[in-house]
């Protein structure tokens, strides 16, 4: 008799059924697939007993770790209450104190926030909420979105609209609202470099403000660090400068904080070091510690005044999700805000990504690592065929999956953008484990671009 064991039959559930997200199945399913059975602090566990340090927090959203008591007890104690009740027309205990609690530690006159459950349906809220704003003040014109290139702010329809990756958008073009798009500050990739960079952003954004302001709802922007496209880091005083223009032209400033914001940039939200605040902002990922799919669209008190009326004036903003203000996961999110206040996580941060520079300095010397962009403990490596030239490495030279690949074999899980190697460990991770991490991140980078590493 053949005896097929557990990870048998759930690798082949697996290839029978799961389709997976950003990923060609055809690929995947040539290899034996990782199962990951649990978690404990910064480190993952497969089916099989192999660790793993989660390097990039399982898609940048963990803060505290896996498996976190005081995060495991707050939905413990909260499934004993009630696991969800409707926000349509009531409200519910955690979601009103969390609520509260957003409004105190973002950015100034953000005073009314409306929760959804993923960074892309927060982001979709707030692209409808900027264009409704306008129509309830009888301000017809103002229908056109301002987005950035390489953007990426979710998958759903609106979101996508907004976007600019072309691998990711491209095919579902046909079905989008069309956008101005304006060039991120890309500092690497710009012959005149930082100040060249932040100069051609300011002056299209500058031009388009200027000849059609009129027609512009809202700009949409990544403060600081533009994820999905590689971690670009924007030049010191840009944000600054773009909340300026917009502002002064009367157009809305949308600030994306799903990937940077609760301590990941070392500060509680990327828009705090350039002391900008913007009039929409989305917050996703790090709001319950990575535990439940938790997010949030915060206005300030003009925009939503705007739909504050009688009710036969039908200015309500007609949006909602089923599990909107899910009292589990307002209450772990709670938690996770309690825990970072409570251990100064913000403070620890900064300390930690200076360890974390200290420890990857020494590969900006390698033939391959074409520059190194960090802020706090968001950082992206991006390797070139030719250091001299920035030359980069073509799409089929896989480059940065094989990295990530070596990086597993040697316990580390990480996920790649393109030729970027991405490091996004939890914020609670000890020095000891950073060491660890980066030594891992390293080695991976040399085997797979000195050694010739191959999946």
């Amino acid at each position: 008799m053949v005896i097929i064991t557990q990870y048998e039959r759930l690798a082949a559930m697996n290839k029978a059924h799961l389709w997976l997200p950003f990923t060609q199945m055809k690929d995947y399913n040539k290899s034996d697939p990782l199962i990951i059975e649990r978690g404990q602090g910064v480190k993952l566990y497969d089916i099989q007993g192999r660790s793993y340090y989660d390097g990039f927090s399982s898609v940048w959203l963990n803060v505290h770790g896996h498996n976190v008591p005081e995060l495991n007890q707050a939905i413990t104690d909260q499934l004993e209450r009630v696991a969800h009740s409707t926000l349509l027309g009531m409200a519910n205990i955690p979601a009103i104190e969390l609520a509260e609690k957003l409004v105190n530690i973002t950015p100034k006159g953000l005073n009314k926030v409306f929760y959804s459950d993923s960074g892309a349906t927060g982001v979709e809220i707030a692209i409808k909420m900027a264009f409704q704003y306008w129509h309830n003040r009888g301000i017809h014109e103002k229908k056109t979105f301002i987005t950035m290139n390489q953007a990426y702010h979710g998958d759903t329809i609106g979101a996508v609209s907004v976007g600019a990756i072309p691998l990711y958008h491209d095919v579902f073009r046909p079905m989008l609202f069309p956008t101005e798009v304006i060039p991120y500050p890309y500092a690497y990739r710009h012959k005149g470099g930082a100040a060249g960079a932040m100069e051609s952003t300011l002056t299209a954004l500058r031009h388009l403000l200027e000849t059609r302001g009129d027609e512009i709802a809202a700009l949409m922007v990544e403060p600081i660090v533009q994820g999905a496209a590689g971690m670009i880091i924007m030049p010191p005083g840009c944000l600054r400068e773009m909340a300026l223009l917009c502002r002064k032209h009367q157009v809305l400033l949308i600030a994306d904080e799903v990937a940077t914001g609760f301590g990941r940039t070392g500060a509680m939200f990327a828009c705090d070091l350039e002391g900008v605040a913007p009039d929409l902002m989305v917050v996703g990922k790090g709001l319950t510690g990575g535990y439940l799919p938790v997010a949030a669209t915060l206005a300030t008190d003009e925009i939503y005044d705007a739909f504050y009326a009688d009710y036969q004036e039908q200015k309500t903003f007609f949006h909602g999700h089923s599990f909107t203000g899910n009292p589990l996961g307002c209450a772990v999110a709670l938690a996770s805000l309690k825990r970072m206040e409570e251990r100064d996580m913000l403070k620890d941060v900064i300390s930690k990504a200076s360890l974390v520079e200290q420890k990857l300095m020494a590969l900006k010397e390698r033939p391959h690592v074409g520059e190194i962009r960090q802020k706090g403990l968001m950082i992206g490596i991006e390797l070139v065929r030719d250091k001299a030239s920035r030359e980069p490495y073509d799409w089929e030279d896989r480059i940065g999956v094989r990295t990530a690949e070596c990086a597993k074999k040697l316990g580390m899980l990480t996920r790649p953008l393109g030729n970027v190697v991405v490091f996004i460990p939890p914020l609670a991770s000890t020095e000891e484990e950073l060491n660890a991490m980066t030594d891992i991140l390293a080695a991976s980078i040399m085997d797979v671009t000195e050694n010739g590493f191959t999946i």
